[in-house]
């Protein structure tokens, strides 16, 4: 498995840096992982966006997902398509209402939400508990701990795993999520304070904790808002994973 990291600024794009965005792929299969703000002109300075198969959106805030509408202008108005090469049809993954939302998102105003439909750009489908065939990777889905439906995501192929926390506050379900994994790639938006309102964001601290309960192999730190002190979280992480790293924007890591 191939990771790259389109975008990694956490909750808004920062300066030059976009925000969630990244591509998990293996035999030639090629699987989006969010979309966020930003996250498309990262993707086409490094490739054909049409080389995307899949998609999967860990929940819906628009720092995770805003790049949708750019993609479905893309792919319903190029002048030059590559079909059938490829289908019409990008597969996206999502909580259960990504199609309501995402169309939302692409209307204009009131009267063109009553009519908007996605459906000729994108086949949605809802991610589940149980594990998924996409692709080559077995990818298994978890509800974590956030303001809005919110999944935690497993992928596993060639015997290596990589486990991502998407965005959640501490619970109990990320340490099924993340144990053993090879690589955990963790949201750390902040540092560590009592005053840091639960089921929102892991600190550097607790993402440390995380990967050293966990048992992962690596830990790769993302989603630092630009107002967070990069260096804090990741010394707060070190304490209990001293191997641990801030993920940069472009970085590409082989699993």
């Amino acid at each position: 498995m191939r990771l790259t990291i389109l975008g990694c600024s956490g909750s808004i794009p920062g300066p030059d840096a976009a925000a969630s965005g990244y591509l998990l792929e293996a035999d030639g299969f090629v699987l989006g992982l969010e979309l966020g703000n930003g996250t498309l002109a990262r993707l086409q300075a490094l490739r054909d966006p049409f080389d995307l198969d899949a998609l999967i959106l860990s929940h819906l805030h628009p720092d995770h997902c805003a790049d949708v509408s750019a993609l479905t202008v893309l792919r319903r108005y190029h002048p030059a398509l590559p079909y059938p090469a490829r289908p019409r049809r990008l597969p996206v993954y999502g909580p259960s209402d990504v199609h309501e939302r995402l169309a939302h998102a692409y209307a204009a105003n009131e009267e063109e939400r009553a009519t908007t439909d996605l459906s000729d750009v994108f086949a949605f489908e809802a991610l589940r508990p149980e594990p998924m065939e996409i692709g080559p990777f077995e990818v298994t889905a978890v509800p974590v701990d956030h303001p809005t439906p919110a999944f935690g995501l497993r992928f596993a192929h060639g015997g290596k795993t990589l486990a991502y926390t998407g965005d959640t506050g501490v619970c109990d379900t990320l340490t099924d999520l993340a144990c053993g994994a090879d690589v955990l790639l963790s949201e750390a938006s902040w540092t560590d304070s009592p005053d840091r309102p639960a089921g929102v964001h892991l600190s550097g601290k607790e993402a440390g904790e995380l990967g050293r309960k966990a048992g992962a192999g690596r830990l790769l730190l993302t989603h630092v808002a630009p107002w967070t002190d990069r260096d804090a979280v990741l010394a707060e992480a070190a304490v209990a994973f001293p191997a641990a790293e801030l993920v940069e924007q472009g970085a590409v890591y082989d699993l």
